[in-house]
């Protein structure tokens, strides 16, 4: 009997554990790049939580699968990308695929949106660009822990000499001041900074260095990524996607984000 009730009472534990996970699978929290418009960007009237064309799409997938995804201001895109490593937030609201973040995160398939990426100069600077090569030796900024491709990444890693900052504005600021010759970033949200904040004298070059597909991932480590919950997102997903939503999503919130970002 008491051997009867040390196995009852060591499986106590476990079953509070299962019980917490389900109850935290009756809702997803999603993080994303809270600098990203018009795909995200960090809402003005409630700072906790992300707005933009993404979040509208993920809006839309709740509605299929009938559970609750909250798009939450998890910081700053290096900091989102960790908390996804350990499993601290459910989903990412838009990443690029490569080999190290394939280690900790689903990528549910198709993309969402294809983007490009541009290199940003003076824009009195007689850079010629054509090509990547065109860029060594030169002194280039992004943001922490952004990706443009796997091959580009490679790239760059061996050949160019890019730092990084923690958010696209102070990478602007850095370009303006001429502390750096260029700075990349993807095409979108570039420009809808340049736009909403007036940011004068600066210019993209073409052609892209890079075009990369955006998918909505899952944290390999969520207590909710379980084959069934990815089953039912990735067909929720696939059904979403068949009305084809992102273009207009797209306008909609870059027209958003110019009228009442912060």
């Amino acid at each position: 009997m008491k051997t009867f009730f040390r196995v009852v009472l060591g499986l106590v534990p476990q079953l509070f554990i299962i019980q917490s996970y389900a109850t935290e699978c009756t809702k997803l929290v999603a993080y994303g790049n809270p600098e990203y418009p018009p795909y995200l960007w960090r809402s003005g009237k409630n700072p906790d939580s992300l707005v933009g064309a993404n979040v509208a799409y993920l809006n839309e997938i709740d509605n299929e699968i009938k559970t609750s995804i909250k798009v939450r201001y998890g910081g700053t895109w290096a900091r989102v990308q960790e908390e996804a490593r350990y499993g601290r937030v459910d989903l990412i609201a838009g990443a690029f695929a490569t080999e190290e973040r394939k280690k900790f995160l689903y990528y549910l398939e198709p993309a969402i949106a294809n983007t490009r990426t541009l290199i940003w100069v003076d824009e009195k600077d007689p850079l010629h660009y054509t090509k990547w090569s065109d860029l060594q030796g030169l002194r280039g900024i992004t943001v922490i822990n952004n990706s443009f491709g796997q091959k580009f990444d490679a790239y760059a890693k061996s050949h160019l000499k890019i730092s990084t900052v923690a958010s696209l504005r102070q990478a602007f600021e850095m370009l303006r001041k001429g502390r750096v010759r260029f700075l990349i970033y993807e095409e979108w949200p570039a420009r809808a900074f340049v736009q909403r904040y007036r940011i004068t004298g600066v210019k993209s070059l073409e052609p892209a260095i890079a075009e990369e597909p955006l998918y909505l991932v899952m944290a390999k480590k969520s207590p909710c990524a379980t084959a069934e919950m990815r089953e039912r997102l990735v067909s929720a997903h696939q059904k979403v996607m068949k009305k084809n939503p992102m273009p207009n999503l797209l306008k909609e919130n870059a027209e958003l984000w110019d009228q009442n970002a912060n």
